[in-house]
């Protein structure tokens, strides 16, 4: 089932994008808070909904979320669902929590409107271009109604399960990346103060057993399997982080990301173990949050 025309409500740079993709593919309507949003897409197949809000929820079958914050997106779905005259589909694809998801669903379920949070993975130029990835929580006939009008704008659509999925998977994704930019931040200016270029360390960190090595290694070798016998022990990691501390105290850099990084190896080093291989730090967090990383595992 097609449904069209899709309203897009946010036009921003991340919403405009994805109307870009979608322009000339199916008929499209789009509305922003801000006026001046409509120069922007000027250019593009698609139409001004000059009664906003209200308007779009009369005309639009499906409805694309794009907007700056969670209560924006609570608002905006409140006013689509107002009408006696409803859309069938709401995809919200604003960066919120998945809890709000689930919030935004139930608003929607009452309504008897279908709802779907497709989290993206990838930039504005990847956008534009229909290269993007999706990444969706929600029911399988919800997906099912969402899918034609998402792979008209991606190139990949991932299902991940309940409502909230997605948006949880981009959360998480965007966590490692942000932490992971602080750490090169701090390990740059150790190396430039050390007398090592730039590009030399990131010739260093991008071989295949560089930056990469402890998530294809350590998480899915080793965490996801429940193997921590052999391998670099936690007392030589231990050992290894506590120079990269002294390091930088003589350098006179400061760390925040590292630094903190070292506290689990004293952790692990003082409960005894020193011997296993250095992702078994994994199981502090299996004690502490009551999860298994193991993919036999069970939850405790």
């Amino acid at each position: 089932m097609m449904l069209t025309p899709v309203g897009f409500v946010g036009l921003g740079n991340a919403g405009s994008a994805l109307a870009t993709a979608l322009s000339e593919k199916m008929s499209i309507l789009g509305f922003d808070a801000n006026p001046e949003r409509r120069e922007v897409v000027a250019e593009l197949a698609l139409e001004w909904i000059d009664g906003g809000v209200a308007e779009m929820g009369v005309r639009a079958q499906a409805v694309v979320l794009s907007l700056p914050k969670p209560d924006i997106s609570k608002a905006v779905t409140a006013e689509l669902l107002a009408g006696e005259t409803r859309p069938e589909l709401i995809i919200e694809t604003s960066t919120v929590t998945p809890k709000v998801a689930q919030d935004l669903h139930a608003m929607c379920q009452a309504a008897n409107v279908g709802f779907v949070d497709a989290a993206i993975a990838g930039g504005v130029a990847g956008m534009a271009a229909g290269k993007t990835t999706f990444l969706v929580g929600g029911s399988d006939a919800d997906v099912a109604l969402a899918k034609p009008i998402l792979e008209a704008m991606s190139e990949t659509v991932m299902h991940l399960g309940a409502i909230g999925n997605g948006m949880g998977a981009k959360v998480v994704n965007n966590a490692v990346m942000h932490a992971v930019m602080v750490v090169l931040i701090e390990a740059g200016a150790m190396a430039i103060k050390s007398g090592i270029p730039m590009q030399t360390l990131v010739d260093i960190l991008k071989r295949e057993e560089g930056l990469m090595r402890p998530l294809t290694h350590r998480v899915q070798e080793r965490m996801m399997e429940s193997h921590y016998a052999g391998g670099m022990s936690v007392s030589n990691a231990r050992k290894d982080s506590m120079l990269a501390l002294e390091m930088a105290q003589e350098l006179g850099v400061p760390l925040y990301a590292i630094q903190a990084s070292h506290t689990p190896y004293e952790i692990a080093e003082a409960n005894g173990m020193g011997q296993l291989d250095y992702a078994a730090l994994a199981t502090l967090w299996e004690q502490w949050s009551g999860v298994a990383f193991s993919e036999s595992g069970e939850e405790g």
